[in-house]
């Protein structure tokens, strides 16, 4: 066995050219699929620590999820919300409406969404981990005041809006007092292309037909007790509206199983682009050891003629594709881990959220062994190729 694998070694060092490039197809499969999963994992648990701050919070919506879709089957009521603060160990309730209004600014009209809830719960959801940009938050009672997500305020329109300029939703005048700063992708959709009101000014300016609560937010005092509040809070306003699945209560396990669930999509999704790489570098290990066997069939004849066995032959050219495949799996560990850094600082600025890449063991691990995988069986067809030459035709043709 020792004389296979010095044997192995000096025909790979023969050929360095040829083995180097073969190394870094499979290295650059193997890195790319480090450095994604890594980004993956990352993203996910940068997500998930930001949700789990919210863990006594229940999202009680007027639909249902259907899939990764949401259908709306109406909309909550003063009754809804009543019977909502009867049941125990509830903390805070909040209601909240929203919809499309016409927004003019400068004689330049746009439909821009519109959310109008209790002011110091929005205040907890948004202003504390986005922040403003300028002026001030709500207050209960302002009326005809008005705080705009980023997006409103600096791409919506041709002029930017800043504090204390004025515009008209749906017809009434509104005195901007402050805006958001742009939001991290956590919060990007929720907050930046979005106007803020009081609820009192939301339900005013919507119309009484549009105005009904659509999203209500719970807190409960004991996080143990929330999966079994949120089925009495399903249960119960099913019943007010009479039908089974009339409102969707999400706690925050719930969405954590969701995003988890996405990301692991993702991942696949990810992955399978990433073998792709794989397949090509399986390519190049065939043909590799195709044109080795064509270039040492005499040697191979040699060989066969002062005694080797078939099964020596065979492990000779395994041995090399498996010895190129380690090499390869190896150098795309560690070109994986850096490469999955420079994506995380690229991703993180693009996006303004901060994560560092989840390198696992189990993955650089997985990745080596997917190379060794890939060797042996794109070894496998040249090397039993070469070990059923008859040695008198292997040695005539040298």
């Amino acid at each position: 066995m020792i004389d296979i694998i010095l044997m192995a070694y000096r025909d790979l060092s023969e050929r360095k050219a040829r083995t180097i490039l073969t190394l870094l197809g499979i290295a650059v499969g193997i890195a790319a699929i480090v450095s994604l999963v890594s980004v993956g994992y990352g993203m996910q648990e940068a997500i998930t620590g930001e949700l789990t701050v919210f863990a006594d919070l229940i999202s009680v919506m007027p639909g249902k999820l259907a899939g990764m879709s949401y259908v709306e089957l109406g909309s909550f009521t003063d009754r809804d919300i009543r019977d909502i603060r009867r049941i125990g160990g509830i903390k805070e309730v909040t209601a909240m409406t929203h919809g499309a209004a016409e927004v003019e600014y400068r004689n330049e009209r746009k439909p821009v969404f519109v959310l109008g809830g209790d002011t110091d719960a929005l205040s907890s959801f948004y202003v504390e981990p986005v922040g403003l940009d300028e002026g001030r938050w709500l207050r209960e009672n302002d009326y005809r005041v008005c705080v705009i997500g980023n997006r409103v305020a600096t791409e919506f329109f041709d002029e930017p809006v800043h504090v204390n300029d004025k515009l008209r939703i749906n017809g009434e005048k509104f005195i901007v007092a402050g805006v958001f700063k742009k939001a991290s992708m956590l919060y990007a959709m929720d907050v930046d292309p979005h106007i803020f009101l009081t609820l009192r000014a939301a339900k005013d300016v919507l119309g009484n037909e549009k105005a009904k609560y659509k999203y209500i937010t719970v807190r409960v005092y004991n996080i143990e007790e929330v999966d079994e509040i949120a089925d009495e809070l399903e249960e119960r306003i099913n019943d007010n509206h009479g039908l089974d699945e009339f409102a969707t209560a999400m706690t925050m396990g719930s969405m954590l199983e969701r995003i988890s669930s996405v990301f692991s999509i993702l991942r696949g999704v990810l992955v399978g682009i990433a073998a792709i790489a794989l397949v090509v570098a399986s390519i190049g290990i065939m043909n590799t050891m195709l044109m080795a066997v064509m270039e040492r069939t005499h040697e191979i004849g040699v060989m066969k003629a002062i005694g080797a066995k078939n099964s020596d032959v065979l492990s000779l050219f395994l041995l090399e594709s498996c010895m190129v495949s380690l090499i390869g799996g190896v150098a795309g560990c560690i070109l994986g881990v850096i490469l999955a850094r420079v994506v995380s600082l690229v991703v993180s600025s693009a996006l303004g959220m901060e994560f560092v890449p989840t390198v696992k063991v189990g993955v650089l691990f997985a990745g080596v062994g997917v190379a060794m995988c890939v060797g042996v069986l794109s070894g496998f067809y040249p090397a039993r190729k070469a070990s059923k030459m008859s040695p008198v035709e292997a040695v005539r043709y040298g």
